[in-house]
């Protein structure tokens, strides 16, 4: 069974508030096949502690003002790996050293990927023919 619609839509939201606040490498996964607990994962990367803080607090607000607050926040004292847990919703912040070495997307690389494109990233550049 694949992610709900609602899990579907508040990782978009999330992804995009990462995305507005500067995190790289943002990935989605719709890990319901594998978990009972959460339908999604947001994987998202920051270069410093202030910066992963920072892009939790955008996700926190974003996906509140979209009806739904986390049922847990971890890690946000060290700022190197915050977890938010929204149920349906599972997002991880990550300094990049952190990222590298834990590598989640290896971990669930069998989960398909939802797509997302940052709506205010710049264009990619024409191919010239």
């Amino acid at each position: 069974m694949a992610a709900t619609e609602n899990a579907r839509r508040l990782a978009l939201i999330a992804a995009q508030a990462a995305a507005d606040k500067k995190a790289t490498d943002v990935v989605l996964l719709d890990v319901s096949e594998q978990l009972v607990i959460t339908d999604c994962f947001l994987i998202a990367s920051a270069s410093n502690e202030r910066l992963v803080s920072a892009i939790v607090d955008e996700i926190e607000e974003k996906v509140r003002e979209a009806g739904t607050k986390p049922v847990r926040r971890e890690g946000a004292r060290e700022g190197r790996w915050v977890l938010l847990d929204f149920v349906d919703l599972v997002v991880h912040v990550q300094h990049a050293d952190e990222r590298a070495f834990y590598q989640l997307e290896k971990l669930w690389k069998d989960c398909p990927r939802i797509e997302f494109e940052d709506k205010n990233a710049p264009d990619a550049p024409e191919d010239e023919a």
